[in-house]
């Protein structure tokens, strides 16, 4: 295992186990203080560059309506988020035989009454899209703003998922999910974990 490359906060026996039995986990407090100051920051200085991702090709989809920025390597503290990400796409490769090969993330940006409504990140394994993963960024949220993550588990369960600062929510890509209306300026960090040749089952 390369558990020693993860973050302390992270229990990697129990979020294997999780994602193993109910097909998500949470991780609060993923960093410390100071980095998730800092990648917000970072995003914060770039939100004049967000397009807005209901827009794709010219067509507009009713979906969505957040924004988005590709995080590349002009974001070298994000880019820390996707190194740590990288490595722990080893320890699934050994758990699950997942076949992990990239890890691919952008910035997401929702303003008051922005969405994402109900949808797989990986709809009928068209996509290589393995494992998804949202990072918050801002820096605290509370109960009436909205903006929850909407997730069905793998055993057809649903859950209600606080955007707490500093949480960081990884689940397999083919659970229905969505981002109920937002009430605040909501910052995060979605990555997915790539792979050509695997299937959850």
């Amino acid at each position: 295992m390369f558990s020693h490359l993860l973050p302390d906060s992270w229990d990697l026996d129990q979020i294997l186990d999780d994602l193993n039995t109910q097909g998500f986990a949470i991780i609060n407090q993923a960093y410390s203080n100071q980095y998730r100051a800092q990648v917000a920051k970072e995003c914060s200085h770039h939100l004049e560059e967000f397009r807005e991702a209901g827009i794709q090709n010219g067509v507009v989809s009713n979906i969505r309506s957040d924004h988005i920025l590709w995080i590349n390597e002009q974001f070298p503290i994000a880019q820390q988020h996707i190194e740590t990400l990288t490595s722990f796409s080893q320890n699934l490769n050994q758990a699950f035989y997942l076949g992990i090969k990239e890890v691919e993330a952008h910035f997401a940006h929702y303003n008051l009454g922005e969405f994402y409504a109900l949808h797989r990140d990986n709809p009928q394994q068209k996509n290589d899209r393995i494992i998804s993963t949202v990072y918050y960024l801002h820096p605290e949220w509370q109960e009436n703003w909205g903006g929850q993550l909407r997730l069905q588990d793998k055993n057809e369960k649903w859950h209600i998922v606080t955007p707490e600062s500093n949480r960081l929510v990884i689940f397999q890509s083919n659970l229905l999910h969505e981002v109920l209306p937002s009430k605040q300026q909501r910052l995060s960090i979605t990555a997915w974990l790539r792979s050509g040749n695997s299937i959850w089952v």
